[in-house]
């Protein structure tokens, strides 16, 4: 069957985002078997990539499903049932952790802001002097369908302080600018490789410290024997070992590719790029009358830019037409922020100023 579009628009959703032509490049390579000493040597050379893009100092894992796995994952390897966990909330995947949090945890407890703030790092400090006994924070750094950037390396600094162990979801914001898992104190730091590194989204990728091992090696509620199982991944990379599960071959090929052209422009490079965009785009939007859907300015991501619909549209129609008049698919909100907002996605191959310049184009052409 045809794709549905035969012409195909110019992405600019949040994810999964156009993947560069070197890794769709990749993809194409004859699939080896797993069990190959020659795969299983290229596969510990895509993890040792990994870890110095992760700046971190011990190898990381790659799990074999999208991010949202990885998630998963790391909430039900560190959190015990003797844990009380603090859930910070400034968006909807933030709050879609209070389930997995709930379901492998003492208690949850909450810090919420409306989704067009960020967390205090000053709350989190007040919560710790209420709250001694909490064990476990969590938090999503970017959340995309409100655009926010929470400011995670102080948040970090504070969990670490009063030695409770973090997951961060950086899902949309690893590659796309200067966060990293060492400095920003995280004991479970997840993204994924379709977002800023312009890959494809059936892989997670997750850096373990050193201390966080340790808890989930401790933690006897930690899944053994399961696909959700961490531990299970920890010495996967080591030539000779047998993987847990049939790793996605083309995928892998894929992932190399992009932590390729990401050295290879230089990270710093990558990051000013995406920098660069949204700048471009949130300045063409306020120029248009057009507010931004976070409160500030300052709190908006580098990676994603959500802006409130303007009056006389839907968000469907002022997609769709944004879509059928000038080629150009945004995305919708989504919970809380759903027809209240579109979003422009400046992450990986679509984190380019022309694109957005594009967009600012056509939307004062509609508006006009």
């Amino acid at each position: 069957m045809p794709l549905p579009l035969s012409v195909p628009p110019l992405m600019l959703t949040t994810g999964p985002v156009p993947i560069y032509p070197e890794v769709l490049k990749a993809l194409g390579a004859p699939v080896l078997y797993d069990y190959h000493p020659t795969f299983q040597e290229f596969y510990a050379g895509v993890i040792e990539k990994l870890r110095v893009a992760f700046r971190t100092d011990i190898a990381p894992v790659i799990m074999q499903g999208e991010a949202i796995l990885g998630i998963e994952a790391a909430a039900a390897a560190l959190i015990s049932s003797n844990d009380v966990v603090l859930n910070l909330v400034s968006g909807v995947y933030g709050k879609g952790f209070e389930g997995w949090a709930a379901r492998y945890g003492k208690e949850v407890i909450e810090i919420a802001v409306p989704f067009d703030e960020i967390i205090d790092p000053e709350a989190v400090r007040d919560a710790f002097r209420k709250r001694p006994d909490i064990t476990v924070v969590s938090l999503c750094h970017h959340d995309t369908p409100s655009g926010t950037l929470n400011p995670l390396n102080e948040i970090g600094a504070i969990v670490a302080e009063y030695g409770a162990y973090l997951i961060v979801d950086a899902v949309s914001s690893f590659g796309g600018m200067d966060v990293h898992p060492q400095t920003a104190h995280a004991d479970i730091f997840i993204t994924s490789p379709s977002k800023c590194l312009g890959s494809t989204p059936g892989l997670s990728l997750i850096s373990v410290s050193k201390r966080g091992w340790e808890k989930i090696e401790r933690n006897d509620d930690a899944p053994r024997g399961s696909f959700l199982s961490l531990a299970a991944w920890k010495d996967a990379s080591i030539p000779g070992r047998t993987f847990p599960v049939t790793p996605s071959i083309a995928e892998i090929y894929a992932l190399d590719a992009a932590l390729d052209r990401y050295a290879q422009e230089g990270s710093e490079n990558v990051w000013a790029r995406h920098a660069e965009t949204a700048t471009i785009a949130r300045k063409g939007l306020l120029k248009l009358d057009i507010a931004l859907w976070p409160k500030q300015e300052a709190w908006c991501a580098p990676t994603a830019t959500a802006f409130k619909i303007p009056s006389g549209f839907t968000d469907v129609e002022l997609r769709d037409r944004l879509l059928n008049e000038d080629g150009i698919l945004l995305s919708l909100g989504r919970a809380d922020t759903a027809g209240k907002v579109l979003r422009i996605a400046h992450m990986g191959a679509s984190a380019q100023p022309e694109f957005a310049r594009k967009t600012v184009a056509a939307l004062s052409s509609i508006l006009s």
